[in-house]
């Protein structure tokens, strides 16, 4: 699902959209599976008949289903609503679900932007830190696991800079 336009200033446009890298979803699913495993096995070795039972699979299963929300769900939620878009005059961040969290950066207030790769794992998934310094009162911001960084960054950059090849669809 795209940037709504309705939501973009005349003349602006999306050049990027971004969420944060699939790793973030990894742990989850390895927690959805452990989650299915070891209560398939509780219930397996639970009683089946007798007073404690009925008691014993509730149990398993409150705790499987709270083990769910918190650990899966939750984080997958969270990730479905993760948003970074970077237009050709702002950065726009927006975070979270209920809680809902937005930012807007101009281009224009942008003085630095890098990146980092905060272990092996994200050189090797091409995903990390995009470090982006604004002249506004929040000064740097850092964007997690943000995927194929070294080309954003780039992308960015060339955008801070004004080339016009970054903005040709733009006409003033």
């Amino acid at each position: 699902m795209g940037y709504p336009q309705r939501l973009l200033s005349e003349g602006e446009r999306v050049d990027l959209q971004l969420r944060p890298h699939w790793k973030a979803l990894v742990l989850p699913v390895i927690t959805l599976i452990l989650t299915f495993g070891i209560g398939g096995f509780l219930v397996a070795v639970a009683p089946k008949h007798g007073t404690g039972a009925q008691a014993s699979w509730i149990a398993i299963g409150v705790v499987a289903l709270a083990i769910i929300v918190w650990f899966v769900a939750r984080p997958w939620i969270t990730w479905m609503n993760t948003n970074y878009v970077i237009t050709n005059r702002r950065l726009i961040i927006r975070l979270g679900w209920i809680h809902r969290v937005g930012r807007d950066i101009p281009l224009e207030k942008v003085n630095d932007v890098s990146f980092r790769h905060d272990s092996l794992l994200d050189r090797m998934l091409g995903c990390g830190t995009l470090v982006v310094e604004s002249a506004g009162e929040h000064g740097q911001v850092e964007l997690d696991d943000i995927p194929h960084v070294e080309e954003t960054q780039r992308e960015v950059a060339t955008l801070i800079s004004g080339d016009p090849a970054a903005d040709m669809h733009h006409h003033d």
